[in-house]
């Protein structure tokens, strides 16, 4: 049966093993996309802004902005945006399944004055939005107990503090904000600070922007005042590219000097033995010897799925550590991706803060739950392409969220795959 996943219904997919080859160009990065989008929608003239692949995460970010009053108009790959100028008298924002949605938009609505009844849908009202909220309301915010929030109360520059610990989501939230609003704020992060690229990707789409930000011991120093307009392509995914990179496909136009943490994919994959080809933004690693290595994912969360993915087939143990806060993700992705690998005949179990796994030439195959979750379903069907048996994901479409042509792609570089 053809692919066609841009829909909401659970769909499973079947895979027949077959290696995957070729070359990609990456899909734009969600990451940068959201940040991009929001400065627009705050800024004091008009952006354009090129995204060449959508998601419904970045949707989901476009849909919030207009209902805050922005105005965007897509043309193909490009967004046309017109700043936010009046605000509605109650702002009915739907996050649907985005956690980077909410907590980069919670901050900002507050920096409006804005009345907002914010929704969302899936495990996202299960994540943890403190200590961000009681930073809101100590500023003078006002947010409700409970899905849906109800969000009052305008916030003023001044000094805040947020761990950093939590979630890189909180710091980017508050930096946007505090950068919109007039004046000055100090913005000091509580060590121990986890996933910093993040972070980076933040400080640099708000210079892009015009922001006046500087760093010294663990303080944002913020000169606020607002946005100017740009006009912007966003860069390749990292994140998602990973998920080509580590079977061994070529993967075309990644930034080398990218802020995105995920580029880190490339030290993983030397440190399992491959053996990497880089000619300017084209990154391919030969992946035919990898063997076990320890993975610190600190500040590469979003990469351990599919690392565990190859590890699974790799010589030798792979032992993931600093992953805890993979519990609070779509899914608990210690704990699916620990079985996702089981189901597929992996030797692979937990640990409180990541999983130890040891690999064997190839796996069984067989049925695997995505737990709704972009990247288990993504790496299910890449560790797919080393078994002997075929391989059925369950709600497959859950890599909507992120890569809706995921599995078109995936076919294209020699994959089989198929919906049920």
């Amino acid at each position: 049966m053809p692919l066609a996943l841009n829909n909401g219904d659970n769909m499973n997919i079947k895979i027949t093993p077959s290696p995957l080859s070729g070359s990609i160009e990456g899909i734009a990065s969600k990451s940068v996309a959201h940040r991009a989008l929001i400065c627009a929608c705050l800024a004091k003239e008009p952006s354009k802004i090129t995204i060449n692949t959508t998601s419904q995460d970045i949707e989901a970010t476009v849909s919030c902005l207009r209902g805050m009053g922005a105005y965007i108009e897509q043309q193909n790959n490009t967004y046309y945006i017109e700043p936010i100028k009046d605000l509605p008298p109650l702002a009915k924002i739907d996050c649907n399944e985005s956690g980077s949605t909410l907590r980069f938009l919670l901050p900002v609505i507050c920096s409006l004055g804005m009345n907002a009844e914010i929704s969302g849908r899936g495990r996202l009202p299960e994540r943890p939005i403190s200590p961000l909220k009681e930073e809101l309301i100590r500023a003078g915010a006002s947010i409700s107990d409970e899905f849906p929030l109800f969000v009052s109360g305008k916030i003023k520059n001044g000094d805040y503090s947020i761990r950093g610990d939590v979630s890189s989501q909180f710091v980017t939230g508050l930096l946007i904000a505090l950068s919109h609003l007039d004046g000055e704020s100090r913005l000091k992060l509580i060590p121990p600070v986890e996933s910093r690229p993040y972070i980076d990707i933040t400080l640099s789409v708000l210079n892009n922007f015009g922001a006046q930000i500087k760093e010294e011991n663990n303080t944002f120093y913020i000169n606020g005042g607002g946005f100017r307009g740009v006009e912007v392509s966003v860069e390749a995914d990292w994140s998602n590219a990973a998920f080509w990179l580590c079977p061994g496909v070529e993967v075309r136009g990644l930034n080398p000097d990218s802020a995105q943490g995920d580029k880190a994919i490339i030290d993983v994959l030397k440190k399992m033995n491959a053996e990497i080809f880089h000619n300017g933004n084209c990154f391919k690693a030969d992946v035919s010897h990898l063997k076990g290595a320890t993975i610190d994912a600190s500040d590469i969360p979003d990469a351990v799925p599919v690392i565990a993915a190859v590890a699974a087939t790799a010589q030798g143990k792979t032992v993931i550590t600093n992953a805890s806060r993979l519990r609070i993700k779509e899914s608990d992705r210690i704990a699916s991706t620990v079985a996702m690998l089981r189901s597929l005949g992996a030797d692979a179990y937990e640990t409180d803060d990541g999983m130890i796994i040891t690999g064997k030439p190839y796996l069984s195959g067989g049925t695997v739950d995505s737990f709704n979750d972009h990247r288990i379903a993504m790496a299910a069907a890449v560790a797919a392409a080393k078994c002997k048996g075929d391989v059925i994901i369950t709600d497959a479409n859950a890599v909507n969220k992120s890569y809706p042509d995921f599995f078109k792609h995936y076919n294209l570089l020699g994959g089989h795959a198929d919906v049920l």
